[in-house]
């Protein structure tokens, strides 16, 4: 069976089954193939961002079959991207919705390429990727930079909208990764954009196209013209539908445990009696709305692996309001910092916080810190 054919036996939401596929992960063949679209990658993004494990937890998990990050220096590099997009949010705040650097040039539209969201490029491999896209919620990450620099290097678009349209169907949505790496191949995040010909396509997607708007050398995209495919923009339509609020039930003597949309760790505090609630904000999906998809995966997860938690559909405020709550415990988050109580730190896989312009000034920083 194609991979790709059921998005539910690809992306299991049972822990157990998450837990083994951390142990068939091999971080030297990642680092050899992760760009090929058959290569030896994870596959546990959306696990990683909706806070079910962490890249710490991988890294250690990792660490402790007997690497020595020498030979996986790859691997750990690729998951520190992760880390490095999410200290530059907490730093940036809303300013990661704007172009970060410069100033992305040219832009002729703020919409997205029609052929991109109806999956009608012409680029065979492109296309589908994106219809697969749209049934699994995943798409390769090299496949997500062409389509990136499809949309805003050469149909011109503005990174924002076609940005928001990928983190509405991705399972693994991140809203600092998604946003900034859009950025980073723009232009806008980086000293220079991204872009792709046919042949690295066919050599990463293993087809055999030629003859397409791609089909040039790099020289040539410094003139390449819109071709008339990307034209015809549009707006899509990005709204998520969350479940109809219900009562919960709060016993006043017990603290209480905020799960949310970048946290359901199911170990999280698991050894203590609490109240556990998962929030779903309206004023947070209105912002960065995701598909039906990615509210499914999250609440069945929630009801499969946190023994008694319960939803709440309604803002944080509103919560403390209708009901007495004794301590409250969240985790950090750039999307949490309006609640209130004790705010516990995430994961982190190394102890380098804090804004840094570059990839490499705060890997060096990290490097540091690995035991060859």
């Amino acid at each position: 069976m194609d991979v790709f054919e059921n998005e539910n036996t690809f992306f299991p939401t049972s822990y157990e089954e998450v837990k083994q596929r951390l142990k068939t992960i091999d971080p030297i063949k990642y680092g050899k193939t992760r760009n090929f679209t058959n290569g030896a990658v994870t596959h546990l993004s959306p696990y990683i961002s909706r806070g079910i494990i962490s890249t710490k937890m991988i890294f250690f998990d990792v660490l402790n079959r007997g690497y020595n990050p020498k030979q996986i220096e790859k691997f750990i590099q690729e998951l520190a991207w992760r880390d490095y997009w999410q200290q530059i949010w907490i730093a940036k705040g809303e300013a990661i919705n704007q172009d970060l650097k410069n100033t992305q040039n040219p832009v002729s539209n703020t919409q997205i390429s029609n052929a991109i969201a109806t999956a009608t490029t012409n680029i065979e491999a492109i296309d589908k990727a994106i219809t697969e896209f749209y049934k699994t919620g995943y798409m390769h990450n090299h496949l997500r930079m062409y389509v990136a620099a499809i949309a805003c290097n050469i149909g011109q678009s503005h990174w924002l909208t076609p940005a928001k349209w990928m983190y509405f169907h991705l399972l693994d949505a991140d809203w600092a990764s998604n946003a900034l790496s859009w950025q980073w191949v723009a232009g806008a995040n980086a000293n220079k954009k991204y872009v792709a010909n046919q042949e690295n396509i066919n050599k990463y997607c293993f087809t055999q196209q030629k003859d397409t708007f791609l089909d040039i050398s790099y020289d040539a995209f410094q003139t390449l013209k819109t071709p008339d495919i990307l034209k015809q923009t549009i707006v899509p339509y990005l709204t998520t539908d969350l479940p109809i609020s219900t009562e919960i039930t709060i016993d006043k003597s017990l603290p209480t445990c905020i799960y949310n949309f970048y946290n359901l760790d199911p170990l999280w505090k698991k050894n203590i009696q609490a109240n556990r609630i998962l929030l779903l904000e309206p004023s947070h999906f209105k912002k960065y709305p995701v598909s039906q998809k990615s509210i499914d995966f999250t609440i069945r997860f929630s009801d499969e692996n946190i023994e008694d938690i319960q939803i709440y559909v309604g803002e944080f405020d509103a919560l403390i309001s209708e009901h007495t709550l004794a301590t409250v415990y969240y985790k950090e988050h750039p999307l949490s910092m309006h609640y209130e109580g004790v705010e516990e730190s995430r994961d982190w896989m190394f102890d380098v916080q804090g804004y840094h312009s570059s990839f490499f000034a705060f890997w060096k920083k990290c490097k540091k810190q690995l035991k060859y």
